[in-house]
């Protein structure tokens, strides 16, 4: 019995240090990744869905410590049977940063800030849109080789300022803060949105990295 659990602990040992090794080989290292998030909500025969696509590419400063920066979409639709009430196409601009802690082996914890910019359009009232916020979000991180790997992330809190301008008439801006995606705000403004307000935070997201 001793000898079993003597292997194991040279077993465990040897991984993470293996583990180590690699991440201190990520320092100067680039990376590139697409995050896809994908929400949806049925009420009746109302359904409203929420898509975000964001490549990422970033660069590690330290084996540990990762900055980076994504562009991509995000649109917000409501239909009710074959009637569409809200199409919001926005583009997304997200400037974040990172920080990684090693669990077990090739199992990472990391922890990201970042200060996402969206601009758009509803499309069926041609109402202008934009935001800029703070969002938190803590997730895991699997390296399948040392230049492929595996995420999840989830999102912790968020604050956002929204500016709805529709095409004739004054704006309205929504001052938004959510912990753990839970939101509270007038329904009246989101309504004409789609269902929701622009964001990346939705509830779980995952995508594939690449090292190099």
């Amino acid at each position: 019995m001793k000898k079993l659990l003597l292997v194991a602990g040279l077993a465990f040992f040897g991984l993470t240090a293996q583990a180590q090794e690699e991440s201190k080989g990520l320092e100067g290292a680039w990376w590139a990744t697409s995050q896809f998030g994908y929400q949806q909500t049925k009420e009746g025969d109302t359904k409203a869905t929420n898509l975000t696509v964001l490549p990422l590419v970033g660069y590690f400063v330290t084996p540990s410590v990762t900055v980076g920066a994504g562009v991509g979409m995000a649109n917000i639709k409501s239909e009710t049977g074959s009637v569409t009430n809200a199409n919001t196409s926005l583009i997304v601009v997200e400037p974040l940063v990172r920080k990684y802690w090693n669990i077990a082996g090739n199992f990472y914890f990391f922890g990201q800030l970042a200060t996402p910019i969206i601009t758009g359009k509803e499309k069926e009232a041609d109402t202008k849109i934009s935001q800029y916020g703070v969002a938190m979000s803590g997730g895991f991180d699997f390296f399948v080789t040392k230049n492929f790997s595996v995420e999840f992330s989830y999102n912790l809190a968020s604050f956002s300022s929204t500016t709805i301008k529709p095409d004739d008439g004054d704006k309205t801006t929504i001052n938004n803060f959510s912990v753990a995606h839970v939101a509270s705000v007038d329904p009246v403004y989101i309504s004409a949105l789609g269902g929701s307000l622009p964001s990346l935070t939705t509830p779980l997201s995952f995508g594939f990295k690449f090292v190099f």
